[in-house]
């Protein structure tokens, strides 16, 4: 997949911002000087500052700069009431434990499962989804992650991380912002190949939840399928009447 110049402007910045070399209350360069740097023009700089300042990395104001306002990207989401997608809340506490990576080529069955061109190259992670506490008898989940291939650092940077989102990691290091999160929620019935590791029978009841994480241009770069045994896993949703 390839990636919109003022998006790799965002996210040498990002990583810039991550890493200290820009510490928080300093001002990023000028427009003018960013634009010398990388060779862009001013509303493709302008674009990249303006995702670094909806991820709450800098701030903007006329005649001032942009300021470095946090050392990593806000993980904050807002579900939508407007329908009744996008309603179980990202779960942000859980221990992530990365089992195996492996570089994959969407087939046609995968794609159209997942949503996403055949052909196009992701990196697979299998990650085992624990308690906060990180209680492996009782895993709360199993995760099968497909994220961009250009992203191959993410693996490294969970292990470090395993309580951040996926998502976070790549819009605080590579400045790729989510501006939305389709769910797919479904009562299944557990898969054999999962039961031993997830210790519940195989064939008892389990909830399925599929996620695709969407970008500005409206692109998928990640997809996360993960399956939990129905007696771990518990959503709560609060509906409001709209005015008239």
């Amino acid at each position: 997949m390839s990636t919109a110049l003022y998006a790799r402007v965002a996210q040498d910045l990002a990583s810039a911002i991550t890493s200290g070399r820009y510490a928080v209350g300093s001002l990023l360069p000028t427009e003018v000087a960013l634009c010398k740097k990388y060779g862009t023009s001013r509303p493709t700089v302008r674009h990249a500052l303006k995702e670094l300042q909806a991820m709450g990395l800098v701030s903007r104001r006329k005649h001032v700069g942009t300021r470095v306002e946090a050392a990593s990207a806000s993980a904050g989401y807002s579900q939508s009431l407007s329908s009744l997608e996008g309603l179980v809340q990202l779960a942000e506490h859980q221990v992530r434990k990365v089992m195996r990576v492996v570089p994959v080529t969407m087939d046609r069955i995968l794609a159209k499962r997942l949503g996403c061109a055949a052909g196009s190259r992701w990196l697979h992670m299998e990650i085992l989804r624990l308690g906060e506490a990180g209680d492996e008898t009782k895993p709360v989940g199993w995760t099968d992650a497909y994220i961009d291939a250009v992203y191959a650092e993410v693996p490294k940077l969970l292990r470090r991380s395993p309580k951040t989102l996926i998502s976070s990691l790549i819009e605080a290091h590579y400045g790729r912002r989510i501006v939305e999160v389709e769910q797919t929620i479904q009562a299944v019935a557990m898969p054999a190949e999962l039961a031993i590791t997830l210790d519940t029978p195989a064939g008892s009841p389990a909830l399925k939840i599929v996620r695709r994480y969407i970008d500005q241009a409206n692109e998928a770069f990640e997809i996360t399928v993960t399956v939990h045994p129905a007696d771990r896993m518990v959503c709560t949703t609060k509906l409001r009447r709209e005015r008239p």
